[in-house]
C-alpha cells in the first residue's frame, strides 16, 4: 500500500499553535531571500547617499551666504570710492584701478550666483524690498515704481540673501471735486 502524503489537521480551538520550526543555527536562508534583502539594502543605502549629498550642498549654499553677507558691505565701501574717483580724468591710475576692481567684484558676484534685486523705475517688490521712504512720482514713473535704491538688495540661488531699501514712487491723491451742498429750505 502507497503512502498517503502527510496533512495536518487544524490546531483544536482554544489550543495555542505551536511555535513555528527555528531553523538550525549555521542554516542559510533561501537564496531569494538574500536577493530581496541586498535589493532592500542597496535601495536604502542609495537613498541615504542622496540626502547626505543634499544635507552637504544645503550646508555648503548656507555657509557660502554667510560669507557674502559678510562681503556685502565692503563691496558697497569699494563702490561708493569708486564713484567718489569718477571725476578724475579717464586715464589717471587711481580712477583705472577701482575700475578693474570693480570688474573683478562683478565677475565674483556674477560667478557666486548673487543677483542685484532692485532696479530704478521696476515695480516695487515687498517679498524683495523694504520700502523706507515715499517720493511724489515724476513725468511717466509710475505709481508705487522704485525711484531711489538706498541700499540694493541681492539673491543667492533663489533665496534673498539681503533685503533692498527703496524709495517708492506715490502719486499725490488727486482732490475730490467738491460737492454742492444743497440747502433745504
Amino acid at each position: 500500500m502507497a503512502d498517503a502524503p502527510k496533512t495536518e489537521a487544524p490546531p483544536p480551538e482554544g489550543s495555542t499553535p505551536s511555535p513555528p520550526e527555528v531553523a538550525e543555527p549555521g542554516a542559510v536562508p533561501p537564496v531569494e531571500d538574500w536577493a530581496t534583502r541586498y535589493k532592500y539594502l542597496l535601495a536604502d543605502f542609495e537613498n541615504f547617499r542622496r540626502r547626505a549629498e543634499r544635507d552637504r550642498e544645503g550646508i555648503t549654499r548656507q555657509a557660502r551666504g554667510a560669507m557674502l553677507r559678510e562681503l556685502l558691505p565692503i563691496m558697497e565701501a569699494f563702490r561708493s570710492a569708486r564713484d567718489s574717483v569718477a571725476k578724475l580724468p579717464a586715464d589717471d591710475g587711481v580712477r583705472r584701478g577701482l575700475e578693474l576692481l570693480d570688474r573683478e567684484w562683478s565677475t565674483f558676484l556674477r560667478h557666486e550666483g548673487v543677483e542685484p534685486v532692485a532696479r530704478v523705475g521696476a515695480p516695487f517688490q515687498p517679498e524683495d524690498s523694504e520700502a523706507v521712504g515715499e517720493a511724489p512720482a515724476t513725468g511717466n514713473t509710475a505709481d508705487g515704481a522704485v525711484l531711489e535704491i538706498v541700499q540694493q538688495g541681492y539673491r543667492f540661488f533663489g533665496g534673498l540673501l539681503r533685503p533692498a531699501k527703496v524709495i517708492v514712487a506715490r502719486r499725490s491723491p488727486t482732490p475730490a471735486a467738491p460737492t454742492a451742498a444743497v440747502a433745504e429750505e
